[in-house]
């Protein structure tokens, strides 16, 4: 890979640093969602109810472990750590005017120790962690209010970490919630939950186009503080095959394609893209936005384009095919099963190619550069007799996918810089609220019960991608 190529791994705040109640920390989105399962989703409560399991609560408690583990993120050679900033150590309900400095100092401390051992914080400001006030008292970002609040909070520690951290993201994963089959998606994204009476998908649209322009004036407003800042964006990309090559299949899957797109394409190009215009128009969609915010979304594109990539999904209109209905998007189309990928535990369909594939397919419609930052695979781990954890499944995952990523780069000419395998270390998992759904190449001693003593053990994966980058991807080998 080329020489200046950014090898590291990523985590999000939430579901690491536990100490949700420490130094002044106010109350997340996250904080009020309970533990879930395989198969069985997290609840959202109203409020934090004693006697219900909250994992993020403590999770793997980084917030006083964060020094030992970079200790063994720099053994594996780690060159950048992706993590987030808990937006309620800053400001705890999210509307006020001074910031918390116990929360600021915490990150200037975090940021100097990755520093001290040579490894680059990228840093996402908003990952699944908005203020439970402002979702509560003014409806996420479907209130304009929460724009001017997002800024505020990102210009705050954009100015504090101006000489500690370079690359910065604005939102996680924006993009999921257009794909409305889960509340956590709006509420995790947005801080909201669609209200009976309410059009979802025009609420949602809203919502997301209010976040879309806090992205791009905290874009704009981070060049200022520091040209040299890189900012991006975040999506999550889950390309969507053809089932078939029936014309409607081919056609259908381009359709479904437009609920990743129209974010990026706002973030990168600058405005809101007439395939949306025209179905907001014919759905009788009325999404309220000014001159000002369409100068603003133009003024803040962004310097690259972040995702993560963990599987692929099919979609067909043949009526023998069973599958999830997504008519609403194409007549007759259906997400189905992809007969030639196998899943994972959870379901999810394992597909290296489909990292490629969305590689060139995101970098011939932008030409901007590319950072992989969230790739991996959630497993349940056991020890051997020899009392080690031999995740060689895990490693054939990254493995292949780190091969079909070096193709993207060498023989397709894509402009990538980096790679952070999600979960470097074990953690709090988003959609389930496990822990046994482990990620990591670092086991944390925790079930799911919350019960364990928190050591933290090296798995077979640490020193496969410790070798990864030693020989900056050449050796993949066991």
């Amino acid at each position: 890979m080329p020489k200046d190529f950014l090898w590291g791994g990523a985590v999000a705040a939430h579901q690491v640093e536990g100490a949700y109640n420490v130094d002044g920390k106010g109350v997340s989105i996250a904080d009020v969602m309970t533990a879930g399962g395989n198969g069985i989703p997290r609840q959202i409560t109203d409020g934090i109810i004693p006697g219900e399991n909250y994992p993020n609560h403590e999770a793997i408690d980084f917030y006083h472990h964060y020094k030992e583990d970079i200790q063994l993120f720099k053994e594996m050679g780690l060159k950048v750590f992706r993590t987030s900033i808990n937006w309620t150590r800053i400001f705890p309900n999210g509307d006020e005017e001074e910031p918390n400095e116990a929360g600021l100092k915490f990150y200037d401390d975090l940021f100097s120790e990755l520093r001290k051992n040579d490894i680059e914080p990228l840093v996402t400001l908003s990952h699944f962690e908005m203020p439970y006030h402002l979702a509560k008292h003014y409806g996420g970002f479907k209130n304009l209010q929460v724009i001017d609040f997002f800024v505020h909070y990102a210009e705050t520690v954009m100015k504090r970490y101006q000489d500690k951290v370079t690359y910065w993201l604005t939102f996680n994963e924006i993009n999921n919630q257009a794909d409305g089959q889960h509340d956590l998606h709006t509420w995790t994204n947005s801080g909201f939950i669609p209200q009976p009476g309410e059009n979802k998908e025009e609420v949602t649209m809203q919502a997301s186009l209010n976040e879309l322009i806090a992205s791009a004036k905290v874009v704009a407003l981070g060049h200022a503080i520091n040209p040299n800042f890189k900012i991006g964006c975040m999506m999550a990309y889950v390309p969507i095959y053809p089932y078939s090559a029936n014309p409607d299949d081919v056609m259908a899957a381009s359709k479904l394609m437009e609920r990743r797109f129209f974010y990026n394409d706002i973030h990168a190009r600058g405005e809101i893209p007439a395939y949306a215009l025209a179905r907001f128009e014919r759905l009788g969609y009325h999404l309220e936005y000014t001159a000002a915010d369409l100068a603003a979304l133009k003024k803040g594109t962004v310097d690259f384009i972040s995702f993560s990539y963990y599987m692929s999904d099919a979609v067909t209109t043949l009526p023998e095919i069973a599958g999830h209905d997504v008519s609403s998007e194409y007549p007759g189309a259906k997400i189905v099963s992809n007969p030639y990928v196998k899943a994972s535990d959870w379901g999810w369909q394992i597909d290296p190619v489909g990292l490629r594939y969305v590689l060139n397919t995101v970098y011939q419609r932008y030409n901007l550069p590319l950072f992989i930052v969230e790739n991996g695979f959630g497993a349940y781990d056991k020890f051997s007799a020899d009392g080690k954890i031999h995740d060689t499944y895990r490693i054939d995952y990254l493995r292949s996918h780190i091969e079909e990523m070096k193709k993207a780069v060498l023989l397709d000419g894509v402009d990538l810089l980096g790679y952070t395998p999600w979960g470097i270390i074990d953690i709090v998992s988003f959609g389930s609220g496990e822990m046994e759904k482990r990620y990591g190449m670092i086991y944390v001693d925790k079930d799911n019960q919350g019960h364990g003593t928190l050591k933290r053990q090296k798995k077979a994966s640490f020193d496969w991608y410790q070798q990864v980058i030693a020989t900056n991807g050449e050796n993949l080998d066991d």
